[in-house]
């Protein structure tokens, strides 16, 4: 075999292990999500997750829950005449929940979901023809536990579901605002902080609930050990 065959040989059965482990890499990424977390993910999309929270009535959340807040907010709302009232409105649009993103955490018999989701909201008021888009992201946390009753038999509990405060964040989008509206959007911005997260938790909280209360718990306790096993593999 003349050198140049040789050294062509030598460099493809190099190369090999490098591709090889290339495509282990990429593998083990899509295998590494916890099977809990796909379901989670799975079940979201088939019951319509976002849709769900695409739907929620948000001025009106905003007006009946009383958040509204003294000041150049309240002003405005309470100045407006009924009908004024109906012709404004606060739409949640381009919802994003973060399907593949989902972190699970597992001690023992303890477990939680972590899930992000973002959204814009475009509102409009009757005084002010322009539409002003505000950008909402925020961290969901449901926590569940299996607990064994005076038999000794396991059974799902549902621990905590809620919004973590930390994680909210809230941007206007839109440019050109004039002064009196940057002023209400301050304090609008700071209702939403209050109101968005319990909307959010009412529409999904009860899905995860749902989605996995329709697991047998032995199948449940089997997919958490192994997602123990696995994290445990990887350090």
């Amino acid at each position: 075999m003349c050198p140049i065959w040789r050294l062509l040989v030598l460099l493809s059965l190099l190369s090999l292990p490098s591709a090889l482990h290339k495509q282990g890499l990429a593998k083990a990424h899509v295998d590494s999500k916890p099977a809990l977390a796909r379901i989670i993910a799975q079940g979201l999309m088939k019951h319509n997750a976002e849709g769900r929270i695409q739907n929620i009535r948000l001025m009106e959340s905003l007006n009946a829950s009383g958040q509204m807040a003294p000041g150049m907010v309240g002003w405005l709302i309470s100045s407006m005449s009924l009908q004024q009232q109906q012709e404004s409105s606060a739409n949640v649009t381009n919802i994003q929940l973060d399907y593949g993103g989902i972190r699970m955490s597992f001690h023992k018999e303890w477990f939680s979901a972590n899930i992000s989701l973002e959204f814009d909201i475009d509102l409009r008021l009757s005084f002010n023809n322009k539409i002003i888009k505000i950008h909402v992201c925020m961290n969901l946390v449901m926590e569940f536990c299996l607990e064994k009753d005076e038999f000794g038999r396991r059974d799902l509990v549902i621990g905590s579901c809620c919004v973590e405060q930390s994680s909210i964040y809230t941007t206007v989008l839109t440019e050109d605002i004039s002064p009196k509206m940057k002023h209400f959007l301050r304090h609008f911005r700071e209702n939403l902080v209050k109101v968005t997260p319990h909307l959010v938790e009412s529409q999904v909280c009860p899905l995860i609930s749902e989605i996995l209360r329709q697991l047998d718990v032995k199948l449940l306790k089997s997919l958490m050990e192994q997602a123990v096993a696995h994290k445990f593999n990887q350090l």
